[in-house]
């Protein structure tokens, strides 16, 4: 039988670290699209916006007065963007903030660009993310 040991991985964990989060203006709004609809005009505009296409759907996410009436979609969130510039081979970011909330039982959506990472919570649960997060060691800075 081969001696099969395990390799310390070179990767950093960011686990541990502490992050400072900065709040979006604006509510926003998570909308469900027909995915073989083009992404419509509306949904490409304001402090943040991400159009995301499956085979099943399109999901928008954008400010809440770009929405138009009619249109499937959930209300009321708030942006908490990470004021850091995150490198890909960075691990534990989201489950370091995530973790916190979800012991709170915040629902939260998650969005990534290039260079960051963002955590929607709704605005009722915004005071309670924010206390979860302060007394995991991360930083909010409100308006």
């Amino acid at each position: 039988m081969r001696n099969l040991k395990k390799k310390a991985s070179s990767r950093p964990v960011i686990g541990v670290s502490s992050f400072e989060l900065h709040l979006l203006p604006g509510r926003m709004a998570i909308c469900r699209l027909d995915p073989s609809q083009e992404p419509p005009a509306w949904a490409g505009s304001g402090v943040l916006s991400s159009v995301t296409r499956t085979p099943a759907e399109m999901t928008v996410v954008c400010p809440e007065e770009n929405v138009p009436a009619g249109i499937t979609c959930n209300k009321n969130w708030l942006g908490l963007r990470i004021a850091a510039d995150l490198d890909f081979s960075e691990t534990g970011i989201l489950s370091s903030l995530v973790a916190p909330l979800a012991a709170e039982r915040v629902p939260v959506y998650l969005l990534s660009t290039y260079s960051m990472d963002l955590i929607l919570v709704k605005e009722e649960d915004l005071s309670r993310a924010v206390l979860a997060l302060s007394e995991a060691g991360h930083r909010v800075c409100l308006p």
